[in-house]
This record gives structure tokens, C-alpha cells and sequence, in this order.
């Protein structure tokens, strides 16, 4: 796979590396422990053995006693994966970080057998989301403009049609929202220092920040946010998304081709096709 043009990347890898390397998850891990348990749930629902699994992990130390015996990979914009080598491939805790995230879950694809089962988990677009806004409140007051602070995340919907680009079957998309509280602002980017999620993005703001910055910030957050059973502190949004797909097989169940149904949706719910007195159903989630 070519490397990406300087243009073209979101991130700054080298920055990237050197915090995930002053990483403390013995302090911050918890997303992490959070991340095993649901993942652990979803093999349990798939009710199969795996032999050749592999984990891409940028944290293969935490990950190691998860699957035992799995070939750990690191997320680089290159997996090292061998073509057709695995029946089970899980990318942990890396994927909003990668500027093609498409490549990444192709090749996820391209290391499985058939009908191999591929896992992600990652941060979602609601994760931060307080965060994002006191610092955009803040830096307008203070800088009087903005700059890229918090790493763009993808929404569900976005994560869920990646799987199919990827070229994956049977795909699913789902979400777990956590909620975290903190003494204040200064304490959540400490976790974030210690997950080793902190600003790398190509176009951040490099040149040294003002103090009174981060101290409106936390102010902002303070008044805006707090947690809802102690006033006293402030709340965190946290958005995991988990994907799952498997690499295409003849047994896998197929959708019937158009035109091939053998009875009409209307004679199985009793209905009439044509209603002319019919009005759309509008739910509050509709644009």
C-alpha cells in the first residue's frame, strides 16, 4: 500500500507514537478493560472456536492475556498480516487513529480464511464531546479563532459503512456511551495524557498556547457540564463503536435477489399496497 501523501494525512505519527509510548493504562485503562469485556461478549454470542486469531493493537502489554496466543500486530498504516492467515482478526482501541481507516479494515480482510470474523473497537464521534465544545468556546474568546485540539471521530453510521467497503459480509455497527466524572477539566486531560490520547493531529496548533487558554476552558466546562450527581465535578462523554464482519463464504446467508420473493409484503401484513389516505410516519430522529 503506497504512503499517503503529507497532504493528504490527518495525523502525525511520529507525535502519535511518542504518546502512546508515555502511555499509563495501569492508571487510565478502564476504556480498555470496558473494550475486552464487550468484545468478550461478542465471541461468546458467535459460539465458535478460533485457532489463528490476531490483534492490531498499538498496546500489545495490555492486550496480551485477552487472546492467548494471537499474532499481535501493530497500527501501522501497513498491517503486518499475512494474506489469509487468521479466522479471527480484532482491531483494538486504534482505528479512529488511522488515516485510511478503509485500508486498514481491506486489509483486516485480506489476512482473514473465509468466513473469518473481523472485531473492532474504537472511539466513536460522541466521545469528547463536551470536551470539543469548552475548548471551542474558549479558544474563541481568548485566541479569537479556532484550531484542531480534539482528534476528529467518525459517527456510527460513517464506521458501519466502512465494513462494507471493506468488503465484508453480514456487517454490524453498534455503540456503548460511557459516562465518566472528573474533579475538573485539568484532571480529564490527565487521563487523556495517561491513555495516550492526546492532540496529534498534522494541523494543531504548534505555537505555545496562553495560560489563560486552558483556564477558561476549565471554567466553561465547569458551568456547562457538570456531572449530574455531584455539581462539584464535571462529565466526560465516552463513545466506544464496535464492528463486526465476516470475510465472504458460500455458506453465509445471502439477501434474496430482487424479484425473487415468493409472497408480497402487503398480503403478509394484511395491508393494501396502494393507500392513498397514507400519511409518512415522521420520528424525532428524522432529518
Amino acid at each position: 500500500m503506497p504512503d499517503l501523501p503529507t497532504r493528504a494525512r490527518l495525523v502525525d505519527r511520529p507525535r502519535l507514537e511518542r504518546a502512546r509510548a508515555r502511555a499509563r493504562l495501569d492508571m487510565a485503562g478502564f476504556l480498555h478493560d470496558e473494550a475486552m469485556i464487550e468484545l468478550q461478549e461478542r465471541l461468546q454470542d458467535v459460539n465458535r472456536g478460533f485457532t489463528s486469531p490476531a490483534l492490531v493493537t498499538a498496546f500489545p502489554s495490555v492486550w496480551q492475556d485477552f487472546l492467548p496466543g494471537a499474532r499481535m500486530v501493530a497500527p501501522n498504516e501497513v498491517l503486518d498480516l499475512e494474506p489469509g492467515a487468521h479466522d479471527l482478526v480484532i482491531h483494538a482501541m486504534a482505528l479512529h487513529w488511522a488515516d485510511d481507516p478503509v485500508g486498514q479494515i481491506v486489509q483486516c480482510r485480506r489476512a482473514l480464511m473465509p468466513d473469518g470474523l473481523f472485531l473492532s473497537v474504537a472511539f466513536g464521534g460522541e466521545t469528547l464531546v463536551e470536551l470539543r465544545q469548552a475548548l471551542a468556546m474558549a479558544e474563541t474568546e481568548v485566541m479569537g479563532g479556532l484550531s484542531p485540539r480534539v482528534a476528529p471521530m467518525a459517527e456510527i453510521r460513517d464506521m458501519g459503512a466502512l465494513l462494507q467497503r471493506g468488503g465484508l459480509a453480514l456487517p454490524v455497527a453498534d455503540r456503548l456511551p460511557k459516562t465518566v466524572t472528573y474533579p475538573d477539566a485539568f484532571a480529564l486531560m490527565a487521563d487523556l495524557r495517561a491513555m495516550g490520547e492526546t492532540n496529534a493531529l498534522v494541523d494543531r496548533h504548534r505555537a505555545p498556547v496562553q495560560r489563560a487558554l486552558f483556564g477558561r476552558m476549565a471554567e466553561i466546562y465547569a458551568a456547562r457540564f457538570p456531572a449530574k450527581d455531584d455539581p462539584a465535578r464535571i462529565r466526560a462523554t465516552y463513545e466506544l463503536i464496535f464492528l463486526s464482519g465476516w470475510a465472504p463464504h458460500d455458506s453465509q446467508q445471502k439477501p434474496l435477489r430482487p424479484g425473487t420473493a415468493k409472497a408480497r409484503l402487503a398480503a403478509a401484513l394484511g395491508t393494501s399496497e396502494f393507500d392513498e389516505t397514507a400519511q409518512p410516519v415522521l420520528h424525532p430522529s428524522d432529518d
